[in-house]
C-alpha cells in the first residue's frame, strides 16, 4: 500500500485538543495541515495510510480562519494614501504588525487623493501571499474620489471627482492602473455610474456603494449592474427613513438579483455605530455583515495628530476626528477588538462573530474556496483564540507567524 510519503514528503502537522470553526459550528476535532493546506484526515488515513509527523496540543483553544480586513487605511504610523519613497517598507510594517490582531489577509485602502498619488502608490502595491513577513495582500481598496460632496466625511473636497463624458476612461485616467485593485467605493447616484459599475464588475473588481446620498432605487439599480458591497453602513450615507431607506434599505430589498448577496461593512469599534444600530443591521441581514476596521495611521500609536491622506486627523482616546472638527475620520480599532465588540454588542454566537471577519469578507471577494474557512484543501491561514476571543497565535499557510508572549498574557 502507498506510504505516508508517496503523495508528498512534506511533514503532516496535527493540531489536537482544540475546537475548530467549521460549517458554522465550533467542533471538537483535530486540524490536519500539510504544505500550507488543510488536509482531509480520512483521505490521509484510508488513501495514503498516513499519519501525523508532528502533533501540537492546542490546550483547548478555538481554531478559526484568519481575519480578512477589506478596509484598512494604514496603521502604526503608516498612511497608505501618502505617496512616499519608502511606501513598500510602510506596507510591509503594517502587514507584519496586524498579524498579532489575527489579520492574515487585507486590502490596503486609499482614501480620496489627487491622481498623482494613485499613479505613484498603486504600482507599489502588489498582490502577494502572506507568511512570516506579514499578512497577505489581496489588492487595493480605492475609496473615492468618485463620491458625494455632501457625504464626503473625512475625504478632501478639492480632490473629489465626477464622471464626465468618458466615464470609465475618467476613472482609468484618475487611478492610472487597475492591475492591483480589488474594491472601488463610489456614489451610485452620480451620472454615468452605471456604466462604470458594469466595466469594473466585468474586470472582477468589487464595486462598493458609499459616501453617497443615493436613494433606495438608485442603490438597487447599482446592485442590478453588479455592485455587491456597502462601505461602512450608516456612516457617510443618508440616514434610514421609512419612506425611502436609502442605501441601508438594500439589507432587506426584494430587488436584489436572484443568487446575489449584498454585503455591508461595519466598523464595530463602539464609536462609529451605536450598538442598537449594529444589532438592527445584523438582525436584518446577518449573512451580509463584514467587519472592517477602517483603521488609520494612528492605529497602534499614542493619541495625537496623524494623517489620513491629504488631511490631518486627531486621535482622542478611541475617537479620531479631522483636526479642529468633530468629523469622524477612520478608526484606531484593531480587527480582534472589532470582533469582540460585535459579539458583545449583538449577543451573537462566537461562530457568527468570527465568520463576520473571515468567511463573509472571503465570500464578498469570491475567494471562499481558499480563504475564510477551514474546509479541506483551503489555505491553512488560521488563528488560535481563547474563549474571550483574544488571539493567542496566528498561522499562515500552516506556519506560525505570531504567538502571544506568555508573560504578556
Amino acid at each position: 500500500m502507498p506510504s505516508n510519503k508517496s503523495v508528498s514528503d512534506a511533514p503532516i502537522v496535527q493540531f489536537t485538543n482544540c475546537r475548530i470553526l467549521r460549517s458554522h459550528q465550533l467542533q471538537r476535532e483535530d486540524l490536519w495541515v500539510r504544505e500550507g493546506k488543510i488536509l482531509n484526515p480520512e483521505k490521509l488515513f484510508f488513501d495514503e495510510k498516513g499519519s501525523a509527523d508532528i502533533q501540537l496540543d492546542c490546550k483547548d483553544s478555538i481554531i478559526a480562519p484568519g481575519f480578512i480586513d477589506v478596509q484598512i487605511n494604514g496603521g502604526f504610523g503608516v498612511d497608505f494614501s501618502l505617496a512616499t519613497d519608502d511606501f513598500k517598507s510602510g506596507i510591509d510594517l503594517v502587514s507584519q504588525k496586524i498579524l498579532s490582531h489575527g489579520v492574515t489577509s487585507f486590502c490596503p485602502t486609499l482614501v480620496t487623493s489627487p491622481p498623482p498619488v494613485y499613479h505613484q502608490v498603486l504600482p507599489q502595491i502588489s498582490i502577494r501571499n502572506g507568511g512570516a513577513h506579514g499578512a497577505g495582500i489581496l489588492g487595493a481598496h480605492l475609496e473615492g474620489p468618485f463620491i458625494s460632496k455632501e457625504k464626503k466625511g473625512a475625504h478632501p473636497e478639492h480632490c473629489l471627482r465626477t464622471f464626465e463624458a468618458g466615464a470609465f476612461q475618467d476613472l482609468l485616467a484618475t487611478y492610472g492602473s487597475l492591475d492591483c485593485v480589488r474594491i472601488v467605493t463610489l456614489a451610485p447616484e452620480m451620472k454615468r455610474s452605471s456604466e462604470v459599475i458594469q466595466e469594473l464588475t466585468k474586470r472582477g473588481i468589487c464595486v462598493s456603494l458609499g459616501h453617497s446620498v443615493a436613494n433606495l432605487s438608485q442603490a438597487e439599480e447599482a446592485v442590478q449592474h453588479g455592485a455587491t458591497f456597502i462601505t461602512h453602513l450608516f456612516n457617510a450615507m443618508l440616514p434610514f427613513h421609512h419612506r425611502d431607506p436609502g442605501i441601508v434599505g438594500l439589507l432587506t430589498s426584494d430587488k436584489i438579483p436572484p443568487g446575489r448577496r449584498v454585503f455591508y461593512g461595519m466598523i464595530s469599534d463602539g464609536i462609529h455605530t451605536n450598538p442598537a444600530a449594529l444589532r438592527i443591521a445584523h438582525r436584518a441581514h446577518p449573512r451580509g455583515l463584514v467587519l472592517v476596521t477602517d483603521a488609520i495611521a494612528g492605529m497602534g500609536l499614542a493619541p495625537g495628530r496623524h494623517t489620513l491622506g491629504q488631511q490631518v486627523v486627531e486621535i482622542d482616546g478611541l475617537n479620531t476626528y479631522i483636526a479642529g472638527t468633530k468629523t469622524l475620520s477612520g478608526s484606531v480599532a484593531t480587527m480582534d477588538t472589532c470582533v469582540r465588540h460585535f459579539q458583545e454588542a449583538t449577543g451573537c454566537s462566537v461562530e457568527t462573530a468570527l465568520e463576520a471577519a473571515s468567511l463573509h469578507p472571503a465570500q464578498l471577494l469570491g475567494i471562499e474556496h481558499t480563504k475564510g474557512t477551514l474546509n479541506y484543501d483551503s489555505d491553512a491561514d488560521f488563528l488560535m483564540l481563547n474563549d474571550g476571543l483574544y488571539v493567542q497565535a496566528t498561522y499562515i499557510a500552516g506556519e506560525e507567524v505570531w504567538r502571544q508572549d506568555v508573560l504578556g498574557m
